[in-house]
């Protein structure tokens, strides 16, 4: 390590400069923005990179059932960090694959919603917030993660990534995933949260012992036990717990293969 660098002034530097490298490569390119902690940390990374501003548009791929709490943050940061916001809608769930269990289908609708929007606007390059210590199967993703005309994500055939050297191959109407967050731990977000003061939606502090560690939909979110009322608490119980982060998620508990199923369709 650099002296005098810290562990999250690497990953701020290893994440600009990955989403400089998008930007360079692919065009047009959007960034994704569910208004949950990871993707606000993405969004303040973009302004870094890009001089205080993003200069593509963020897509909320809304399903209608965010919290309150959540489509206030909305509002009120789209335009005080003077994004260019995208908002898509999803397809009601009685369009959707129905062998799959009831939160990811639920959960599903997004994936369409967001097909429809890479599809309206032709994206080459879609930049998500999503982290490798998430779930087992996000864990195998790339950094520059290809998908193919149908949205979906061949986990075999994925390029190699050796010495920050990454691939954009691009067949007709296909896109690339691009996550500069892979490398991040939930605890290394709250921990830069911290360190840069960035807002965060309040659902994620405790109120009467429960708190939300992962933000989604209203009927398919749950909040954990918690105590934890500030962001230097909810570090220190994440250096604490060992419950996972998305234990409140309800497709979580499903089958074991659904989150793959999903992943592999084009899921975020």
């Amino acid at each position: 390590m650099t002296p005098d660098l810290t562990d999250l002034d690497h990953l701020e530097s290893q994440s600009i400069f990955i989403l400089r490298e998008a930007y360079q490569r692919l065009k047009p390119l959007a960034m994704l923005w569910s208004l949950g902690k990871d993707s606000n940390v993405m969004v303040w990374l973009a302004r870094k990179a890009f001089l205080g501003q993003v200069p593509f548009p963020v897509m909320h791929v809304d399903t209608g059932k965010k919290f309150p709490e959540m489509y206030a943050f909305r509002e009120r940061y789209a335009k005080e960090w003077g994004l260019d916001l995208i908002i898509g809608g999803c397809p009601p769930v009685d369009e959707i694959d129905p062998s799959l269990p009831p939160a990811a289908r639920s959960a599903a609708r997004k994936t369409a919603g967001l097909a429809a929007l890479i599809e309206r606007h032709r994206f080459a390059g879609v930049i998500a917030g999503i982290r490798r210590d998430e779930q087992a199967t996000r864990a195998k993703e790339r950094v520059f993660s290809p998908r193919g005309a149908s949205h979906r994500w061949d986990v075999r055939n994925q390029p190699p990534e050796f010495w920050d050297q990454f691939a954009t191959p691009i067949e007709d109407g296909a896109h690339v995933r691009v996550h500069p967050l892979l490398a991040w731990r939930e605890v290394d977000i709250w921990r830069y949260i911290a360190r840069e003061n960035i807002p965060v939606v309040d659902l994620y502090f405790a109120k009467d012992g429960k708190r939300y560690r992962s933000l989604g939909d209203q009927d398919i979110t749950s909040p954990v036990a918690s105590e934890a009322r500030n962001v230097g608490e909810i570090i220190a119980e994440l250096y604490a717990t060992r419950e996972p982060e998305r234990a409140g998620r309800a497709m979580d508990h499903e089958a074991e293969d659904a989150f793959e199923r999903l992943r592999v369709a084009g899921y975020l």
